[in-house]
């Protein structure tokens, strides 16, 4: 599955419709989700939507397949915080969706078109809203699955999936990484790849847009531009680490055809005090998503391995020690290794997942053994 993304250019008159869609399709989740705590039964919620569109008919201005959709997305969200409890985190409840919350309007297998001109712009044609002016800077593989329409800060995208595979090749090497705050990750050989660290460098000029943001009057149309422009910003910044973290992951699958990285308990390490807003910025959980994703589409294996005592345990004789934070450089008491510590522990990391890898190969031919035996 691939999914590309383009910019679209609605009229006033189809972003009053996309906009009304979204507050009708949150209408409809918060229906559905309360008639859930009276009914928990997956077919009558299915069949609820029909009773929903007979009571309300605004409802029918929505697509028919968006409106299962949001059916669907009420149950995948129960079946993301039955897996988050599994992991032993703490969970709440589902809540209702206030104003503003809705952003997506999805068009799952019909329901749209997509149609090519010899002009700037080709148009989208989705049911219910009309043809939209779609700005496609690159021919799309494989077969459109579906659409999903974002709404942005100031802006429309088209979010087009389709089932073509992610074409990415990978490499020889066999590496392991230790992911850090002032480097983003440091490899085996030394390597390092530097932190951008994009919310610290734009926190200054976050911090003026806020201050200007708070003097405004509330409902006032000077305090919605000034809302406007701490949107965009934040914005900005999540756009600058996607595109550092795809290029990242990118290269280390197009390098490398075995990836050892440490299993991070990432939510534990936000929730202490001192260099959270560092971690946050760093985003090792979404890095450590996409670099699965593109691994597995190429065919490169990534191994997680225990974290505990990465840093203090010496890559040369197993000696372990305390490593305060400050301290740069891994100098082993017992056999003298001097070392970047970063360093130690990608090389700690991926001595630990090439064992773990002949561990499960053994374990792999033991199994086929007694079975062969057993027959």
């Amino acid at each position: 599955m691939r999914v590309y993304k383009f910019r679209l250019y609605p009229t006033k008159k189809q972003q009053e419709v996309m906009f009304k869609q979204l507050n009708l399709c949150r209408f409809a989740y918060n229906h559905l989700l309360e008639e859930l705590g009276r009914n928990k039964s997956k077919k009558h919620i299915q069949h609820y939507i029909l009773e929903l569109k007979a009571k309300y008919p605004e409802l029918k201005q929505v697509y028919s397949k968006t409106l299962q959709y949001e059916c669907y997305k009420l149950f995948s969200n129960i079946t993301a915080l039955k897996q988050s409890k599994k992991k032993g985190n703490k969970i709440g409840r589902l809540r209702f969706k206030g104003r503003d919350w809705f952003k997506t309007i999805c068009y799952n297998q019909s329901g749209f078109k997509l149609i090519q001109q010899d002009k700037r712009y080709d148009l989208l044609h989705l049911s219910k809203i009309g043809d939209i002016k779609i700005l496609q800077h690159r021919e799309i593989e494989g077969k459109i699955k579906g659409i999903i329409i974002k709404r942005k800060v100031d802006s429309w995208e088209a979010h087009i999936i389709t089932d073509a595979k992610y074409k990415i090749e990978k490499g020889e090497n066999i590496i392991g990484i230790d992911l850090g705050v002032i480097s983003f990750l440091t490899d085996n050989e030394g390597n390092k790849v530097s932190s951008p660290l994009y919310y610290k460098q734009g926190l200054k000029q976050l911090k003026v847009l806020q201050q200007n943001l708070s003097r405004k009057k509330r409902g006032s149309k000077n305090r919605y531009k000034a809302r406007v422009q701490v949107a965009k910003l934040h914005e900005h910044i999540t756009q600058q680490r996607d595109d550092f973290l795809h290029k990242t992951t990118t290269k280390l699958v197009n390098d490398c055809k075995f990836i050892a990285t440490e299993d991070l308990h990432i939510r534990n390490m936000q929730q202490s005090a001192y260099n959270s807003r560092n971690i946050n910025d760093s985003s090792w959980g979404k890095f450590l998503l996409m670099l699965g994703f593109k691994a597995e589409s190429a065919g490169c294996q990534v191994v997680k391995v225990n974290p505990m005592n990465t840093t203090k345990e010496c890559s040369v004789c197993g000696n372990k020690q305390d490593m305060p934070l400050w301290k740069r450089q891994y100098d082993c008491f017992e056999c003298g290794l001097s070392l970047d510590r970063d360093t130690n522990s990608a090389i700690i990391i991926l001595k630990r997942a090439l064992e773990q890898g002949s561990a499960e190969i053994d374990k792999c031919l033991s199994m086929k053994q007694e079975a062969l035996t057993s027959t």
